[in-house]
Formats: structure tokens, sequence, C-alpha cells
């Protein structure tokens, strides 16, 4: 926002910080106490100050993101630890160097997928990852492949890292609340697509499922890449069966394997009938 842009004649907060920053130095303008509380970062920090720090990071992306004009998403999912093929024999398992294929579907769908967003406004369907290495990296890198923008939730970890190198540059964010974080991956999503991963996707599956569950949130297109990974992982029919969850809730995702079937999920999402019908499951 520029200063032509202001509505309102009152001096705005950039102003006084600046003004702020060349007082007099003296014993009072040394204080604390002193400094602007919106410029104060120990002030900011403190345990008192959690719920603001809440809402600034749920404003902050929600601003970024209305400002860029992004009205809907696709949300990628999936393990920081899956190589791209040519690297696959750096992996730390066979599993993981098997599991490589999903990083090029991923990129492939992410291609796909921002093709189809560029051909109208740019503005729906934008791939959301959270801008990590892996799976994350590939979706970011598919909508780059693409010559579109794609969007990266990152958050801090104990141990230093950066976003993937494609995300786009201003529509890269970093978190330190991971609820927070799983909010705007859903507050845009028309679809959700979770390939193989570990304890942070298996997290954010199950949250996304458990929301559509419960009708917290719409229902959306949700694929699985992978079916062999996720049968074996996870014995969704033992839920069933054990009256844990509903058969219902088995209709709630659907398996793919290619990032054109995903594709044709999508856009035929409506038309999909019961779980033993489709094609996959």
């Amino acid at each position: 926002m520029t200063k032509d842009d202001r509505l309102s004649p009152i001096r705005d907060a950039h102003s006084d910080r600046s003004t702020a920053a060349h007082v007099p130095d003296t014993p009072q303008t040394r204080a604390p106490a002193y400094r602007l509380a919106f410029a104060d970062d120990e002030f900011l920090c403190r345990d008192d100050l959690r719920p603001v720090r809440l809402q600034l990071e749920l404003l902050k992306p929600q601003l970024v993101l209305d400002e860029r004009g992004i009205e809907s998403t696709i949300v990628l999912f999936g393990g920081a630890r899956i190589p791209e093929p040519a690297k696959k024999d750096t992996a730390r398992t066979q599993t993981l160097a098997d599991l490589s294929e999903f990083y090029e579907e991923a990129r492939e769908f992410s291609r796909l997928m921002t093709q189809k967003s560029m051909e109208s406004s740019g503005r729906e369907n934008v791939i959301v990852t959270g801008g990590g290495p892996g799976v994350m990296e590939a979706g970011n890198r598919g909508a780059q492949d693409a010559g579109g923008a794609s969007i990266g939730l990152n958050i801090v970890l104990p141990h230093e890292q950066a976003p993937n190198e494609y995300v786009t540059p201003d529509l890269c964010f970093n978190f330190h609340y991971f609820a927070i974080r799983k909010m705007h991956f859903l507050m845009r999503a028309r679809a959700i697509c979770v390939f193989p991963g570990g304890f942070g996707t298996l997290d954010e599956l199950f949250e996304s499922l458990t929301l559509i569950q419960t009708g917290r949130m719409e229902r959306v297109p949700f694929l699985l890449f992978g079916r062999k990974f996720w049968e074996k992982i996870i014995n969704w029919d033992a839920l069933s069966d054990a009256g844990t969850i509903s058969a219902e809730d088995l209709d709630l995702f659907r398996f793919v394997e290619t990032a054109q079937e995903a594709i044709d999920v999508i856009e035929n999402w409506g038309e999909t009938g019961p779980r033993d019908s489709i094609p996959g499951r």
C-alpha cells in the first residue's frame, strides 16, 4: 500500500516507526517501555501475546492471497523425503526409491492443473504445498513448468531449512503455528491430493478427512495417490468393520495412480458412484 492508497488522514504506522528510530538517545527512550508496541519484538513474543500472534499469522497470508486475487487452491500433501527419480539412488530406503515415481506424478499433476488454471484467470485452482522438499517441491516445480504461480506454506522447524526454490517468492509464507498453517491449506481448497508420506502427511490427511466427515468442511475431491502404499499402512476396511467409522466414510476419498487419472477424477467428481463401482477402488 502506498501513501496515496490510504484513506485515513491519521499519520501511518510506518512513519511513526521511522521517526521513533531517530529520537534523542536518553535513559527514557532506551527503556523497553518506550518502544512502540507493534515494533517491539520482545513484547510481541511474550506468552500473553499468543492470541495476537495467532491472529496475525492467520491474517497475513489471508491479506496477501486476497491482494493477489487467489480465489481457490489445489492442495498437495506428501512426504518431504521422497526424491526425484534422478536422485533415487540417494534414498535412505528402497521403498523411498520406489516411491520416487510419485515425485514425477506430483510434478505432472501440478503442471496440468496449473495449465488449466492459466487458461482462465489464473486465480482458480492454484497449487499450494508445504513449501518443502520431496513431493512439495515437485508440486511447486510442476506449476513453474507451466509458467504459473504456486503457494508454499512453510513452517519453522528445529533444524535449519529453507523453502524449495520453485515456490513463487511473493506467495511463500512461514508459520510458527501448525494449526494456523493447516487452516490456510484448507480455507480455499477445491481439491486435496495426498501422496505417500510420513507423520506430517498422515496428520494432514486425517485432519482434512475428519473435517469433511464431521461436516466442518464441504466435501471436495479427495485423492490418495498410490493405493498400494495407502492400503499397506492403513487398514481402511478394518476401521469400517470395527464400526469406528461408517462404511460411507470410505467414499470420502478415491485412490489414483497417475496425474491424468487425478485430473479426470477431479473433473468428474460429482458423477462418481459408490465405492465399489469406481475403478481402482
